[in-house]
């Protein structure tokens, strides 16, 4: 078992550079299934959930070859519509095969999806937006069956905006016969980047990016080359862990516009921030100021995936912060890790109170989920003393070297096997 080793206490200063987007390049591997021919992903992330998505397409029958950071996959010789449920337990992010099988094959089996244990996160509106597109669906036994002879167009409207249900009815509705639209449609940033990997595909597809996404079915799509965009969590990781120790970090790879409601927040803790076309600039002082409130929402509210990072920042912020976490129930499993830290943070149902403390103190901690780990190694950072993260399984999920990027701004931390 892995674990990250912290000596804390210096200040970080330097340029990191993000890599792409692991939330924007998933469904855009899942993507390749549509074509039957070559997809070509620049700046595809190593990461632990983009080799479980290879190895579903390697199972369904595509062929995969990595060039550096760069992912080949030819989706030709699809042979089967089954996942198997190995595959399907590793993320919970598998269940955006479901609509690319459906769509090129007509058929589909899966096993329920597995990933991060943050609470309920329901498909029941990936079902309810197939049903409604003529798929008939079979749950039993743990498992997922669905077929369908020709895919019905029609007006869907989300109950919430699901990220996961917006990419999934893309990937249904781009071969369908006919025109679908998806009302109160998620906006994320990576909605609109599987946008632009189908249309370049020969998709028609537009609105990606609002509440309103249309798609007019086509009966074929080509070949595609495609560079995937920054990962913008990884970016608000890096700027929380410079909030948290001080110093000048630059950030090259990013869209700024991406990072808002992240760098709003920052930026009234104190923190100086500078932009550029595709790079930021943060310089901190001694320690960030508190922030009043913030409230985790769909984009383009806050984003839930940097509500840890900042966490820890705020831990050690002059005065007194309040989070409210209205995405997932169980995102605050990091805070008892923290206080063990010496950090001051209660937490009542979905509002956590944050009372700044000059510094932390090392621990032996263990992280139980993906942005808690990226939590515990910048809380770690500023710790007087040595802190030891296990629980990294978590980490490679989200994050390529986080360590290297860390060390080559100043960090003193290592990975021991």
């Amino acid at each position: 078992m892995s674990k990250m080793v912290i000596e804390g206490g210096r200040r970080l200063d330097g340029l990191v550079r993000v890599h792409g987007s692991k939330n924007a390049v998933l469904p855009i591997l899942a993507a390749t299934v549509l074509n039957g021919g070559t997809n070509i992903i620049h700046d595809c992330p190593g990461l632990k959930d983009v080799y479980s998505s290879i190895e579903i397409l390697k199972g369904l029958g595509c062929k995969a070859a990595w060039e550096g950071s760069t992912v080949i996959i030819d989706s030709g010789g699809i042979a089967t519509h089954y996942i198997p449920e190995a595959l399907m337990r590793e993320m919970r992010s598998s269940i955006i095969f479901l609509g690319a099988i459906i769509s090129r094959c007509r058929k589909a089996t899966i096993s329920m999806p597995g990933g991060c244990e943050l609470g309920p996160r329901p498909i029941d509106l990936h079902l309810k937006a197939f049903r409604q597109l003529g798929i008939a669906i079979d749950e039993a036994h743990g498992y997922i069956t669905c077929n369908v002879d020709e895919i019905k167009c029609d007006d869907i409207h989300l109950d919430f905006p699901s990220v996961g249900a917006t990419e999934n009815i893309m990937l249904v509705a781009a071969l369908a016969n006919g025109v679908t639209t998806v009302s109160n449609a998620a906006k994320e940033p990576e909605i609109v980047d599987l946008q632009s990997y189908l249309n370049k595909m020969g998709a028609k597809i537009s609105g990606a990016g609002t509440s309103v996404i249309t798609i007019e079915g086509v009966s074929a799509l080509g070949g595609v080359e495609h560079r995937v965009i920054p990962d913008r969590i990884v970016a608000a990781t890096y700027l929380s862990a410079a909030a948290a120790t001080g110093g000048s970090v630059t950030i090259t790879n990013v869209i700024p516009a991406h990072l808002q409601p992240v760098t709003s927040a920052l930026k009234e803790c104190g923190c100086g921030l500078r932009q550029e076309k595709d790079a930021m600039t943060i310089t901190v002082g001694d320690r960030p100021r508190p922030v009043d409130f913030i409230r985790t929402l769909p984009h383009p509210g806050f984003p839930t995936d940097a509500q840890p990072p900042v966490m820890s920042a705020l831990s050690v912020a002059a005065g007194t912060s309040v989070i409210a976490e209205n995405m997932f129930e169980n995102r605050y499993k990091h805070v008892p890790e923290l206080n063990r830290m010496g950090a001051d943070i209660k937490v009542d149902g979905r509002v956590a109170v944050i009372r700044g403390v000059k510094r932390l103190s090392g621990a032996k901690t263990s992280a139980t989920d993906l942005r808690g780990a990226a939590a515990l190694i910048i809380a770690g950072l500023n710790a007087e003393g040595v802190t030891e993260v296990e629980g990294l399984c978590h980490l490679d999920r989200g994050y390529e070297f986080f360590e290297v990027g860390l060390a080559g701004l100043g960090a003193n931390i290592k990975r021991v096997e």
